[in-house]
């Protein structure tokens, strides 16, 4: 009888405006559902609407692929109802995919620390990233005053926590105080889909220095954290042409407004900026294929999708050094470089603008190559397979 891992995660599929945690649990499904009985208690609609997804049963169990979802309306999301939800699921481990969200985190460990007697299950939890140094940075005071709270109550004493990579483990030993042996290292899982055959690429490739700007393009949420107002800087700097496409929700208001004053008022002539709003997940590989560079100054990913699913198109990324993407340049796939130093950023934008087709064409057909190796990894999936195993047979417990 396969396991059951009761999973809580802020959205779900078919939400798409929220960003990599979908992808890292519907990624995680689709490798692992046929060996795990994943059920995922989610949002019944995606961020920032108001209306239920369509097609679903609303406060009930929905078979979504390989997993059965329980899209919960707001009214439902209350630790009364968490608590019955989680005494009549039968479940081997508790996973939760977020640290600081209130609804979908802390509402699960006080209904677990309630009840232990009856809901002492193994808990793993994936902070995702939000414990990097940039990403804590941003409303520092308050998420300190959250982690002292949560450490005097005791509420992840005996958890497992999951970091995507060396960097994200330290990040929570830093912040938590956390010892080794309680966190396991278990990567994000790229999508079961192919990349597409070098032929494509080949033809998508054009002579930049006759036929047009640069053309770049930043797809992510618009807040804080995605730094796109460093991008913004960055291109202010230009001198040479330069098409700068924005895609994402917005989920800062404040923040977008300073952001478009910087397009509005600094940027040069040479560069044109367009917001072109939110689009489907289903959409994004294309919409990444159309441009040269995929630009993403991060404060901190735990992965980041995006930059698997632009390399997987063949375009070469550039990117803060505050992701688990390091190996971008050796393999010359991308740039990873310092936020302290933006002037490189805009020398390596300058030296591109100027990259003559058969460079350019290079460069599109080793992101493809290493995208493509990156699928044929199996140390990823023997990870996570691991964590749930070792977890739901209690080996974690002593």
């Amino acid at each position: 009888m396969k396991k059951s891992i009761l999973t809580f995660v802020p959205y779900y599929l078919p939400a798409y405006k929220c960003g990599g945690p979908v992808r890292s649990i519907a990624n995680m499904v689709a490798h692992l559902g046929d060996e795990f009985d994943f059920r995922i208690v989610t949002s019944d609609r995606d961020s920032f609407e108001e209306i239920s997804f369509h097609g679903i049963a609303v406060d009930a169990w929905n078979r979504v692929g390989k997993a059965l979802v329980y899209y919960a309306s707001p009214g439902n999301r209350t630790f009364v109802h968490y608590l019955r939800l989680m005494r009549e699921t039968p479940h081997d481990v508790l996973y939760l995919n977020s640290y600081f969200n209130s609804v979908f985190t802390l509402l699960p460990l006080l209904a677990r620390r309630i009840n232990h007697s009856r809901l002492a299950k193994p808990v793993i939890l994936a902070p995702r990233g939000e414990f990097s140094l940039g990403a804590f940075a941003l409303r520092f005071y308050k998420k300190s005053v959250y982690c002292y709270l949560i450490r005097i109550v005791g509420l992840c004493k005996d958890i497992v926590w999951q970091a995507s990579s060396e960097y994200e483990a330290a990040d929570i030993r830093r912040v938590t105080g956390c010892s080794a042996d309680r966190i396991v290292i278990a990567p994000n899982m790229p999508p079961l889909q192919e990349t597409p055959p070098e032929s494509a690429i080949e033809t998508s490739v054009r002579a930049k220095k006759h036929s047009g700007p640069l053309r770049v393009v930043f797809l992510s949420r618009i807040s804080p954290k995605k730094n796109l107002s460093f991008a913004l800087r960055v291109l202010t700097r230009m001198s040479e042409p330069i098409e700068f496409n924005i895609y994402g929700l917005v989920d800062d208001e404040d923040y977008w407004r300073g952001c478009r004053e910087i397009i509005e008022r600094s940027m040069p002539t040479c560069v044109r900026v367009c917001y072109r709003g939110v689009i489907q997940h289903d959409l994004v590989s294309s919409v990444l294929a159309q441009h040269d560079i995929f630009f993403l100054p991060t404060l901190g990913e735990n992965y980041g999708h995006v930059i698997y699913e632009s390399l997987a198109v063949g375009v070469p990324v550039l990117i803060s050094d505050t992701t688990p993407w390091q190996d971008l340049g050796t393999e010359r796939v991308g740039w990873v470089v310092s936020l302290d130093t933006p002037e490189i950023f805009v020398d390596i934008l300058e030296t591109q603008a100027h990259l003559p087709e058969t460079e350019r064409k290079a460069q599109r057909l080793r992101a493809l190559s290493y995208a493509r190796r990156l699928t044929e990894r199996s140390e990823t999936l023997k990870t996570n397979r691991a964590l749930f195993e070792k977890a739901a047979n209690g080996n974690w417990l002593q």
